[in-house]
């Protein structure tokens, strides 16, 4: 047995060597895949076999090896028995069925951080304004190179826990009289802007974000599904007056894929939870969640995802319910920074109870509505106070507001029941003329023309001054001329009160004597 035993370990050790001059050969560190096949490739989705390991929202990429270039990425979506549903974030045009998919084995995610601030650019961290990579970040299907300064978050996280929220008290100033003053925005709130097209409703979003100036509030525009041209004149309206040096501009333009546009407002706001969590305050602005449902629509249509009411699937409420719920104002113990979420929605023909609009009012904590009919009437901004509601309300005002809030939303009430029985040409009594008479003035001080936002202050001043009477025997088509006097007037002649009101104090007697005094002057002047 001895010989046989000799024999059998020569051969084992003489096999061990051979396998071990064969790893010798091999690199020095392995990389082993999980790998599977294009099945089918529609329209912004590709259907894949294999991948069995895969998990829900994971990153994957294509080798595209039929046509060669760059790696095409995509989200798992559907996780089905038999295949997998991908979700594409670029062009599919040049895959086809056969072509290799990849694990990343992480969830998508995108870039965040200062160097963000005044660019333009992708949810992918792609420039678009022409000023080259973003601190040379470059991605890299298995690995990715980029400067230790850019920070990598997951676009879908969880919203904050109640325990760590605190309440909205301090406010987000809008610089639009007709907002400020009758439907108060905080710093932390979701309030919805809703109106049918061109009613101005991206106007009072770039009105908002034009007023964060020297406000020390980071401010975000997530353009998603616009018309290139549409979104280009908003950037250069930021350039022109200031604010892209604390702006970040998000794009997922119409023509872009349909996965880019879905992703992107959940990119945009973990851009923007980065700066909330070291206790900034930021704004967000979606524009719009329309087009953002009708990609998502589309996307589980072709994903074979059972269609519900108007053919949306019935997660759609949650598509856009997680999303706002992770605006908020963080507590103390968490740095005390806010999230201002101010989602566009559109109507069609003034349908108010509509699916997706339902939807988004029930989500947030108020609605601006924007009236086509005092759009055609030249009543800029558009905004239906007896439709809009700020369901934080006054805790989020300034003191000063309280001065004129409820008189104003009182008069201008009383204006718009008298209005229309004053268009039968029936006989009016003296008190009811006079009714008429400071309410046009009230809807000719409420509005305002575009980029130009009016300080606090300055609101006060106008609005104390025609709820007061003092612009009664001023001819209607004055009314703007004599707003500048009275904003140049508080400025300059009473800096310690615009300071207070700034400082959230109330206005004391004393002090509403005096402005109205100023403001008398400045009238007659």
């Amino acid at each position: 047995m001895e010989p046989l035993a000799q024999s059998l370990q020569g051969t084992y050790t003489e096999a061990l060597q051979q396998i071990q001059q064969t790893l010798a050969t091999f690199p020095a560190q392995l990389t082993f895949r999980e790998t599977g096949v294009v099945e089918s490739v529609r329209p912004g989705i590709a259907r894949v076999k294999g991948l069995p390991n895969v998990q829900a929202d994971e990153l994957v990429y294509f080798s595209r090896s039929s046509a060669g270039g760059e790696p095409l990425l995509g989200i798992a979506f559907n996780l089905d028995p038999d295949e997998v549903g991908v979700i594409l974030l670029g062009d599919s045009h040049a895959l086809q069925a056969g072509d290799e998919v990849y694990r990343t084995e992480r969830v998508m995610d995108v870039p965040v951080g200062e160097m963000l601030l005044g660019r333009v650019l992708t949810v992918l961290g792609e420039p678009l304004d022409g000023r080259g990579a973003l601190k040379a970040v470059e991605w890299k299907p298995v690995e990715r190179e980029a400067l230790k300064a850019v920070e990598w978050k997951p676009v879908e996280r969880e919203a904050a826990a109640i325990l760590d929220r605190a309440p909205v008290t301090v406010p987000l100033q809008t610089g639009l009289k007709v907002v400020d003053a009758l439907i108060p925005i905080g710093r932390g709130q979701r309030e919805l802007i809703i109106g049918d097209r061109q009613t101005g409703k991206t106007t009072i979003a770039i009105d908002t974000i034009l007023n964060q100036k020297d406000q020390d509030v980071i401010c975000l525009y997530c353009a998603i599904g616009q018309r290139s041209a549409a979104i280009a004149k908003v950037i250069a309206t930021l350039r022109e007056q200031g604010a892209m040096d604390y702006t970040i501009v998000i794009v997922a333009a119409g023509q872009d894929p349909l996965g880019l546009q879905y992703i992107t407002p959940y990119g945009a706001t973990t851009m923007a939870e980065y700066f909330m969590e070291q206790g900034r305050d930021v704004l967000i602005v979606y524009d719009d969640l329309t087009h953002h449902a009708r990609t998502y629509r589309e996307l589980s249509l072709l994903l074979r995802r059972p269609p519900g009411r108007e053919a949306y699937p019935g997660d759609i409420f949650y598509l856009h319910s997680r999303l706002l719920e992770r605006a908020t104002h963080l507590a103390e113990a968490l740095g005390g920074g806010s999230l201002t979420a101010l989602p566009i929605i559109e109507t069609q023909a003034q349908n108010l109870s509509a699916y997706i609009p339902t939807n988004l009012i029930s989500i947030t904590d108020g609605q601006i509505y924007l009236s086509p009919e005092l759009f055609q009437k030249s009543i800029f901004p558009a905004v239906d106070v007896g439709k809009s509601v700020s369901r934080v309300g006054g805790k989020t005002q300034l003191a000063a507001y309280q001065a004129v809030s409820g008189a104003l939303r009182l008069a201008y009430a009383q204006f718009q029941e008298v209005e229309v029985f004053a268009r039968f040409g029936t006989q009016l009594d003296e008190q009811t003329k006079q009714t008429l008479q400071r309410g046009k003035r009230i809807r000719e001080v409420l509005k305002q023309n575009q980029s130009q936002p009016l300080t606090a202050a300055a609101q006060i001043a106008i609005l104390i001054a025609v709820t007061q009477g003092l612009l009664n025997h001023v001819a209607l088509e004055e009314i703007s001329t004599v707003e500048q006097k009275l904003a140049q007037a508080i400025a300059q002649e009473l800096p310690d009160l615009v300071e207070r009101i700034q400082y959230s104090h109330p206005l004391t007697e004393a002090d509403q004597t005096l402005l109205l005094e100023t403001l008398q002057a400045a009238i007659k002047t």
